[in-house]
């Protein structure tokens, strides 16, 4: 596998010779290198982007060229470094943004940024709010990007396209749970028609779409030494959405309580300090360039997308437990009933969510 390594890294137009290969990280999506250098030269991430998540990757590269490039002038105008403020795309000798192995899968490389400090965790209020920072940051730095980019992942965070889906599998019913299932399906139903509601404006541009990161978690940004934000990293699910749905998505990682899959649903609750503290340090980025569509329906976003991994977890147990990686036959279940006390948490707390909002704006606009 080295030798293989070492043939596919060399592919690319690195700096210097290729001094060691090792493997970085347990992600659950690519599989991940660095790549050590001879002398002084960088070192750099070799990744196996996965095909079957990521049907088209030189689509995705090139989304994720257009937005770095983009970011790099306006930190070159800023006055920043962009060696350490943005990713950097690295090429292969022929120019192309990735290259394909004799199995089909395709390879990419970027520089590795050095010295900077990664965490998996939100564990603090302080941390939350550099979290949101980051991502705020990374929105602001695109508010001005104009250029389509390819869908990477049909339908992301599309909850009409999730109720085909859903619709389906009720009616197909493959693993002859839905009998079973009555009070569960309800909670889908129930809400059917304001997340709908929700999603119609970002359909009729009432609420406006921007470049989204959408995977929000905070070990795709990294800080420097001195706790201060970098850049945002892992571009692989650049899209155009709703700057909304990475402000949801982060808050339904960043505020609970419990875990994902946590058995315990007492220990399950929206934390709304952390809550406090992401919305804080987002919207001390972003708070001139939302517009109003944009701030009235950014506490219901945290809802929305926390619906629509209730309705993920609970169709995949539907259909026979397909597409999520599970440890015993019941984890998707487990899993549905542990986002569901989350969104009932974020709705229970949903007024007090809506002013933590106003405040903020009025705060940092």
């Amino acid at each position: 596998m080295k030798n293989e390594l070492r043939h596919i890294a060399s592919q690319f137009d690195l700096a210097a010779p290729i001094a060691a290969i090792n493997s970085l990280g347990d992600g659950f999506i690519n599989d991940t290198f660095i790549v050590r250098t001879e002398g002084d030269a960088p070192d750099y991430i070799l990744q196996r982007k996965n095909k079957n998540i990521f049907p088209d990757v030189p689509a995705m590269m090139e989304n994720i060229r257009k937005v770095t490039e983009h970011i790099r002038r306006g930190v070159v105008a800023a006055g920043g470094d962009p060696l350490r403020e943005v990713m950097t795309v690295v090429p292969t000798h022929d120019g192309a943004l990735c290259f394909e192995d004799a199995n089909g899968d395709f390879w990419a490389v970027t520089v590795f940024i050095a010295d900077t400090v990664a965490y998996n965790k939100a564990d603090s209020p302080e941390l939350a709010r550099k979290g949101g920072e980051g991502i705020g940051k990374f929105q602001a730095q695109l508010a001005d990007f104009h250029e389509p980019l390819a869908e990477t992942i049909k339908g992301f965070h599309n909850i009409r396209h999730r109720f085909v889906q859903w619709d389906e599998a009720l009616a197909k019913d493959a693993a002859g749970r839905v009998k079973e299932l009555a009070e569960e399906i309800g909670w889908i139903e129930s809400r059917r028609k304001e997340m709908l509601a929700f999603w119609e404006k970002v359909e009729d541009g009432t609420i406006p779409t921007h470049v989204t990161h959408n995977d929000t978690k905070i070990n795709n940004i990294l800080f420097d030494k001195n706790g201060e934000v970098l850049c945002a990293i892992d571009l692989d699910t650049v899209m155009n959405s709703t700057s909304l749905n990475d402000f949801g998505d982060a808050i339904r990682s960043y505020t609970n309580t419990g875990d994902e899959d946590d058995r315990d649903l007492a220990r399950v609750s929206m934390s709304i300090d952390m809550f406090r503290a992401y919305t804080e340090g987002y919207l001390s980025q972003r708070a001139a360039q939302l517009v109003d569509s944009e701030i009235d329906n950014l506490a219901f976003s945290a809802r929305y997308i926390t619906y629509e991994q209730v309705l993920r977890f609970l169709m995949d147990y539907i259909d026979g437990d397909t597409y999520y990686k599970i440890k015993y036959p019941e984890h998707n279940l487990v899993r549905t009933h542990a986002q569901y006390k989350l969104l009932q948490s974020m709705e229970e707390q949903y007024d007090t969510m809506c002013a933590i909002v106003r405040e903020a704006v009025e705060k940092y606009r």
